[in-house]
């Protein structure tokens, strides 16, 4: 049977993969949208960054994110200032951590479903609508699938953190102990019977993400094609 502090870890990665999606949505449907038409020079830089975390290792990210998140780190200490808070161990570094390691797996579906819409269609609907309403209304419908596709990716890729959140949150069951973390701290104890429910279940989780993504690029790909 699983212990009080692994469900309070479900908990809390529940709440950071909610969390996170939601604020990376906010940011990356308006950036990518920028990526998807911006012709300026500087665009492969910037994509560049944006996919970093694919290929950087987690713990790089992680150990350079606690000096910037640190008291005495740039961003540390305008936070202490600000709000009399440390962002390393806590639920906020936690947060930032997420967002960054999580960005390329909500941009990129974003970016790559804008590229593919009909151009033809698009200059119409700028005939007959304002910017806001032809974004509102005929750009973000036809980009569901890329809308919930990046959706998911984030959010699983969230749950499924590990590297970058321990060197950000550590190790406090109830307060930073993510559901990958408490998994890794049940095998070093030799907790197997509580290592394999929670391994079994983020297993299904995957699987069945994976099946749901599948089947809306299939759908997607039959509407375009």
């Amino acid at each position: 049977m699983l212990a009080l502090a692994d469900f309070q870890a479900i908990v809390l990665t529940l709440q950071l993969a909610i969390t996170t999606t939601l604020i990376l949505l906010l940011v990356c449907i308006p950036t990518s949208w920028w990526l998807a038409n911006s012709k300026s020079r500087f665009k492969p830089l910037f994509e560049a960054l944006v996919a970093l975390p694919l290929v950087l290792p987690p713990t790089v990210i992680g150990f350079y994110l606690l000096l910037l998140l640190a008291p005495d780190g740039i961003v540390g200490r305008v936070w202490g200032q600000l709000f009399g808070d440390t962002l390393p161990f806590s639920f906020t570094g936690l947060l930032i951590g997420s967002m960054i390691y999580s960005l390329p797996f909500v941009m990129q579906p974003l970016q790559n479903g804008f590229e593919r819409l009909p151009k033809g269609l698009l200059d119409y609907a700028s005939t007959l609508a304002s910017p806001v309403d032809r974004f509102t209304s005929v750009i973000l419908p036809l980009s569901k699938t890329s809308l919930i596709t990046a959706a998911c990716m984030g959010f699983a890729h969230t749950i499924g953190e590990f590297g970058v959140v321990l060197m950000i949150g550590g190790n406090i069951p109830g307060e930073t102990q993510l559901l990958s973390i408490a998994l890794f701290d049940r095998v070093e104890n030799l907790q197997y019977q509580q290592a394999h429910i929670l391994a079994a279940g983020l297993l299904i989780f995957s699987i069945s993400m994976l099946a749901l993504l599948y089947s809306l690029n299939r759908r997607g790909n039959k509407l375009w094609s």
